[in-house]
């Protein structure tokens, strides 16, 4: 199989703007199922599959789903501070040793898993709160060069999600008789 298809199951998020008022209501709706969905798929895996990269040289389902606490975490965070603060200069983090980091090797999924529903509890409750005004505000990510709207983070964390969800998905297909 292609390694791009491999690495980019559903493409490279591309966003235009403006988002729609429908749009906005589709990714967070994402952003809501991904929880469950992530649950429903890996539920049946393996300790040796969870510990199976998703493509060559890729990480684990382990570290993936990991990844998607720490990812999401971090949007819990970055989107109240620009809420609350001028265009804020975000913090990043070098998601790649982090995903390398012993623990996240060793780790049981349910922490994530638990961490990501009730993340994602609280994530929702402050997107559906928000106004198109709050939508517009910015945040800057130094490591990127790049300010995002929230909208624009919106439509790339729920792209994220699925992405990665995808990549689990697409290993399962491959891989392994459930």
């Amino acid at each position: 199989m292609d390694l791009e298809k491999l690495k980019y199951p559903i493409g490279k998020f591309q966003y235009t703007e403006p988002a729609t008022a429908e749009q906005i209501k589709m990714w967070i709706s994402q952003i809501e199922a991904l929880p469950e969905k992530l649950i429903a798929t890996v539920h049946q895996l393996t300790e040796a599959q969870l510990d199976t990269p998703y493509r060559p040289q890729g990480w684990t389902v382990r570290q993936v789903i990991h990844h998607i606490a720490d990812s999401h975490a971090n949007a819990c965070i970055r989107f109240p501070l620009a809420l609350t603060e001028d265009n804020p200069v975000i913090k990043p983090y070098q998601e790649e040793l982090w995903a390398e980091l012993e623990f996240q090797k060793k780790l049981p999924i349910s922490n994530s898993l638990q961490l990501i529903k009730l993340l994602h509890l609280r994530w929702v409750v402050l997107l559906n709160t928000m106004t198109e005004k709050d939508f517009a505000r910015t945040y800057k990510h130094p490591q990127y060069g790049k300010e995002y709207s929230l909208t624009e983070a919106l439509g790339l964390y729920a792209w994220h999600s699925n992405h990665h969800l995808a990549h689990i998905t697409n290993l399962i297909d491959r891989n392994f008789d459930l």
